[in-house]
């Protein structure tokens, strides 16, 4: 029987010479968003709005308060780029100017928003039983109360301004933040590496910031993204009834209601504003649209 076999001799074993590429969570996000086209341009609209709110003003020889008597409502023209205002003032520096101040408090509002609702869900969601109800209760309440109503509130208190604007959209615009973190919180508290780490003695803190909220990075992202436009909306809604900045300085939304009485006569008043505010709100709605596309695995195909 020995005949009938012999040693298997040293062959050439042919082996995979370069392993197929493996991309991450992160970078294949990343190279989904870059697919979109329509997100591409959001982002690349907000970055031209936030280079030109730095820039822009000190681009023309106009000063923000310089007035210019027998040019009040001229036309836009080559002196004046975007025209001027009943004043005289130049609509271009003012854009830009007012630029500033919309951004700054819809950028800083959804800024404290993200802290206190990931806070707030994250605590809500990791404790759980009575906590979380009590906690979700009072998160309905404060809900419940119209912005607007606060903003009047607060104006009687500590006055009119952005301080006002900031604080009446601080107080209720994290609850839908804190409710999206609570939810991706219950959420992965049931998949098995939280329970392998809770079987290893990991602390709730560590869990937290080890495990949950890295998980959830991307629903939150995607979350401010779009609390930022309607952050910019509220303070321009706010300023174009006279309840948000007041004269001299003057947002968006403040130029918008300026421009209003006029549009009949001089509609670029009007239209240089409320072009900018929708402008920005479609450029964040689309960024976060395609955020939202990216960081989805569901809809990797």
């Amino acid at each position: 029987m020995n005949h009938l076999f012999e040693p298997l001799g040293v062959t050439d074993v042919r082996m995979e010479s370069d392993p197929l590429p493996t991309a991450s969570y992160w970078q294949d996000a990343f190279k989904r968003f870059k697919a979109n086209r329509l997100a591409m341009a959001g982002l690349w609209v907000l970055i031209v709005l936030l280079s030109l709110s730095v820039i822009a003003p000190f681009l023309t020889r106009y000063s923000y308060y310089e007035t210019h008597l027998g040019l009040n409502n001229a036309s836009p023209c080559k002196a004046f780029w975007f025209g001027t205002d009943e004043l005289g003032r130049d609509l271009f520096t003012r854009i830009w100017w007012g630029a500033r101040i919309s951004l700054f408090v819809g950028i800083t509002a959804s800024c404290v928003d993200l802290v206190i609702g990931v806070l707030y869900g994250s605590i809500a969601g990791l404790c759980g039983g009575k906590v979380d109800e009590l906690m979700m209760r009072v998160a309905d309440i404060l809900h419940s109360i119209p912005y607007l109503l606060v903003v009047i509130l607060l104006m009687v208190v500590i006055g009119s301004g952005m301080k006002s604007i900031i604080l009446a959209l601080t107080i209720t615009g994290w609850i839908s933040m804190a409710r999206m973190v609570r939810g991706q919180i219950l959420q992965l508290g049931q998949l098995d590496f939280i329970t392998a780490a809770k079987a290893v003695g990991a602390s709730r803190r560590r869990i937290l910031f080890r495990h949950l909220l890295p998980n959830a990075l991307g629903p939150i992202i995607v979350t401010l993204t779009l609390t930022i436009p309607t952050a910019i909306f509220a303070e321009a809604f706010l300023s174009f009834l006279g309840l948000g900045v007041q004269a001299p300085i003057a947002s968006w939304g403040a130029m918008a209601n300026d421009g209003l009485p006029a549009v009949r006569y001089y509609p670029w008043r009007l239209f240089f504003p409320a072009g900018f505010i929708s402008l920005t709100m479609l450029s964040f709605n689309l960024l976060g649209d395609g955020l939202r596309e990216a960081f989805d695995p569901r809809l990797k195909l």
